[in-house]
């Protein structure tokens, strides 16, 4: 999709907060319709007799046939959608939805008349029952787009954002195949030696958002205080989403432009920033160390990276088992645990070669996704590749 900063007038602000109101509410009534069906029981409704029951609802409560028709079904339309992928085990289940998160609601039928543009960086979209809303015509809008979705940020600030498929960045043709290594401290490490870092908040930053928790913790809840802080604390992590987001399309589009090939390791990382809190019964171990490593590791943008690559080179995007790529040397390919001397420095006991470790990983990884794990034993980087799997050797001191 792309996205769109919206300026909405204050009267308009509140209309389309009343919106997103309508659509959270008729979500949620579908959400407790589905939560209801047990084993043996009717099955819950689908989505033409739930259409059928908000007709009769909107007869019967007045503020809710003042709403929009179209945001309410769509809201609905979107429910039905995604209890279609959770049982395709793509999603997770629907869950409720609350007040002042992930709010929004969805446009169809958009015709051409009904996005317009004013001057150079201004232009119009029409939002039935709000009338015409501006936005920044920050680049082209997408020709032939039948649907858009505005949504409202937890700082407060409106988006549009229209639905349509952007056409894939074509490959170089120059046959070269790169190798993207994902870390905490390197955010992505090339095979051609790029360090990579998604940008992150600046210490002045940091230092106002220590500041703000500490006040928020003081804060009492309900209080006025207590709804300026918040707000302030999602201004500085909608910035820093903003950052990771922008360094993310920038790496991806470049990435897709310079090489036929891109390989990364198959990581599962929702799997891996899950939670060790664990149970009362079993309470988890190193709790506070697995929370930092998780922020680590949802800071650098691994999945959003990936994402936006499959989206820019589909079919151009390798994935990789992870397992040894740290580990194995990419000159003589030999797996010793102890050569990676450092978070940075990687250091093979059998051939002598020394690299960043990171990059010393892309280029194992680059090497798996061309078909050729590791250069010939005892030769140098350049040497010729042979189809042979990393040797795992641990070498003793």
């Amino acid at each position: 999709m792309s996205r769109y900063r919206l300026s909405p007038t204050p009267a308009q602000e509140a209309a389309l907060s009343e919106h997103c109101g309508h659509a959270r509410f008729v979500w949620n009534l579908a959400v407790e319709q589905h939560s209801f069906w047990k084993p043996g029981r009717k099955s819950a409704p689908g989505f033409a007799e739930q259409c059928r029951q908000l007709t009769e609802a909107r007869a019967e409560f007045d503020w809710l046939r003042a709403g929009s028709i179209i945001v309410q079904q769509q809201a609905l339309k979107d429910f039905a959608q995604a209890m279609a992928n959770f049982f395709a085990r793509t999603h997770k289940r629907p869950a409720w939805r609350k007040r002042g998160q992930g709010e929004g609601f969805r446009i169809v039928a958009v015709k051409a008349g009904d996005v317009r543009r004013l001057s150079r960086n201004v232009g119009e979209v029409k939002v039935p029952k709000v009338g015409w809303v501006r936005f920044r015509w920050s680049r082209a809008v997408p020709e032939g787009a039948k649907s858009f979705r505005v949504t409202r940020d937890r700082a407060g600030r409106w988006f549009v954002a229209f639905a349509a498929i952007p056409e894939p960045i074509p490959a170089p043709g120059t046959g070269e195949v790169a190798g993207v290594d994902r870390g905490v401290a390197v955010s992505a490490a090339v095979s051609t030696g790029e360090l990579l870092n998604a940008p992150t908040l600046r210490d002045s930053e940091k230092a106002r958002l220590l500041r703000l928790l500490r006040r928020l913790a003081r804060a009492g809840r309900g209080s006025s205080r207590r709804g300026r802080v918040k707000a302030a604390i999602a201004k500085l992590k909608a910035r820093e989403r903003d950052r990771r987001k922008d360094w993310a399309e920038k790496t991806s589009t470049g990435l897709a432009r310079r090489f036929d090939v891109i390989a990364v390791e198959d990581l599962k990382v929702r799997n891996m920033t899950r939670s060790a809190r664990g149970t009362i019964e079993a309470p988890g171990r190193n709790v506070r160390a697995k929370a930092g490593l998780n922020r680590g590791i949802l800071a650098a943008g691994w999945g959003l990276l990936v994402t936006r690559l499959e989206q820019k080179a589909p079919g151009r995007v390798v994935k990789v088992s992870p397992a040894y790529t740290s580990q194995c040397c990419s000159v003589c390919g030999i797996v010793d645990r102890e050569a990676r001397e450092s978070q940075a420095v990687f250091r093979c006991r059998s051939c002598g070669y020394a690299a960043n470790a990171d990059v010393n990983a892309a280029r194992n990884i680059r090497d798996i996704a061309a078909g050729h794990a590791v250069k010939a034993r005892g030769g140098d980087r350049d040497a010729g590749p042979v189809n042979r799997e990393p040797q795992l050797v641990l070498l003793s001191v």
